[in-house]
């Protein structure tokens, strides 16, 4: 039987996939478009675990199957090419033949240069005796002088493609491929962008259609909205929670996947599992450079979004959030800073809490015997009552001669920012009351 899969490209014949038509076939159009005068030059970008490589392997297959005679199709992988510090953009060069022969079967000379690099393209003298649709994986592992270099030479190729047999060319990515960290701007102006989106609500369902079809367990319809409401129908999280569900806290044979099961799997996700995904989107978020615009999006529900604003386009790029459009009372409409899905939000939220108040509480979160007869009713929380709490909380902290301010970030004008009392509040009531709610 398949599998839930959310460790880099699924096999449909190993793991549950979702076919995805529309976008490989908007691909698909995009690097064969007229076989006889060209296809286009565009890239690919997604954050991690957003099924590019996916794509390009699905792709690539179905060029092979309506065009195999007509093209050369090469996938190429900058994953392993290592380059030492303070290497320039021409260390590239000796790594050429050893790519070209991983992608091509065919080991040119390393070119002394990038003319002759580029040559191997021409149509007089060249390499090939056909059309080259070629894919490029992981390009944003190459060093932005090298990112440039090759960026240039195929915008010349583009714009003299009488002369080359370069016919489509995809390059895949994060962030290099829109030319975010280049000083030069966009890649190539001859470029187009293709976004690999999140799974929509149906191709979830589809993904736990076909467990249930094939493992005849079955799995509650609101477990299934729950995946997509935490994840947004991000791919890898999507499969990743599928994986949790249907295996690591599969209840057993002949028992349903409930909202129980659910609930165990992502409280264990939130503060147990390790996933590669989440851990570098933590990572991220964690940076000195932007930890400060992560903390204040938990305190303002309004930070407009800017892709020129550096910070915006870096955490959106990859994952960390993304865009909602919202009317004010005026009707007018803007773009709003969201985290990309509640279970990334709550994931860097309890990251930052620890980061900034720690695993413990200086001092007891409540004095003894304090059972919050008061706050907890039938039906009914008592706020007030709970707050005032909080306050004597930071009495006894002061009597105690003890500042939770202390060495925690500051606005321009040396105020304490407002996220700073936003975690100190929720480290306090995740002590006071978390095992309660």
């Amino acid at each position: 039987m398949r599998r839930f899969y959310s460790y880099g490209p699924v096999d449909s014949e190993r793991h549950f996939c979702v076919e995805r038509r529309e976008l490989r076939e908007k691909c698909f159009k995009n690097l064969t478009d007229d076989p006889e005068k060209g296809g286009h030059f565009f890239t690919m970008w997604a954050p991690r675990q957003a099924g590019k490589t996916w794509l390009l392997w699905q792709v690539r297959e179905e060029i092979e199957k309506q065009h195999k005679d007509r093209f050369i199709i090469g996938s190429m992988s900058m994953q392993g090419t290592v380059f030492r510090e303070g290497d320039t953009e021409d260390a590239m060069l000796p790594k050429i033949p050893f790519l070209m022969k991983e992608t091509f079967q065919i080991k040119p000379e390393a070119p002394e240069d990038w003319d002759e690099w580029k040559a191997f393209f021409s149509k007089n003298g060249g390499l090939f005796d056909r059309p080259v649709i070629l894919f490029i994986d992981e390009f944003d592992s190459l060093p932005p002088k090298v990112i440039d270099r090759l960026v240039t030479l195929f915008r010349d190729m583009y714009l003299k493609r009488d002369e080359y047999l370069l016919h489509g060319l995809a390059l895949i990515g994060v962030r290099a491929v829109l030319g975010v960290e280049s000083e030069r701007g966009s890649p190539f102006n001859v470029q187009r962008s293709l976004q690999v989106p999140n799974f929509t609500p149906d191709e979830v369902g589809e993904l736990f259609r076909q467990y249930a079809g094939e493992s005849g367990q079955k799995i509650l319809q609101e477990v299934v909205d729950k995946v997509y409401e935490a994840t947004r129908g991000q791919p890898g999280l999507v499969c990743w929670f599928g994986e949790l569900l249907t295996e690591k806290f599969n209840p057993g044979e002949g028992k349903t996947i409930d909202l129980l099961i659910w609930k165990r799997a992502y409280g264990s996700a939130l503060r147990r599992e390790w996933n590669n995904t989440v851990l570098n989107l933590v990572k991220k978020a964690r940076s000195e450079k932007y930890q400060p615009y992560v903390m204040e999006l938990f305190a303002s529900s309004d930070i407009p979004f800017n892709i020129d604003a550096e910070w915006c386009n870096y955490l959106y790029l990859n994952g960390i959030i993304d865009t909602e459009t919202s009317a004010d009372d005026k009707g007018e409409h803007a773009d709003i800073c969201r985290f990309s899905s509640p279970f990334v939000q709550e994931r860097l939220y309890n990251a930052l809490t620890y980061d900034l108040m720690g695993d413990r509480l200086p001092i007891l979160a409540l004095e003894i015997l304090d059972e919050l007869e008061d706050v907890f009713g039938v039906d009914s929380l008592n706020l007030p009552a709970l707050l005032r709490r909080y306050k004597d909380y930071l009495k006894r902290l002061r009597a105690k001669g003890l500042n939770p301010w202390k060495g925690q970030p500051r606005r321009a004008d040396i105020h304490y920012t407002e996220a700073v009392g936003h975690f100190h509040l929720y480290a306090w009531l995740r002590s006071a009351v978390g095992r309660r709610c």
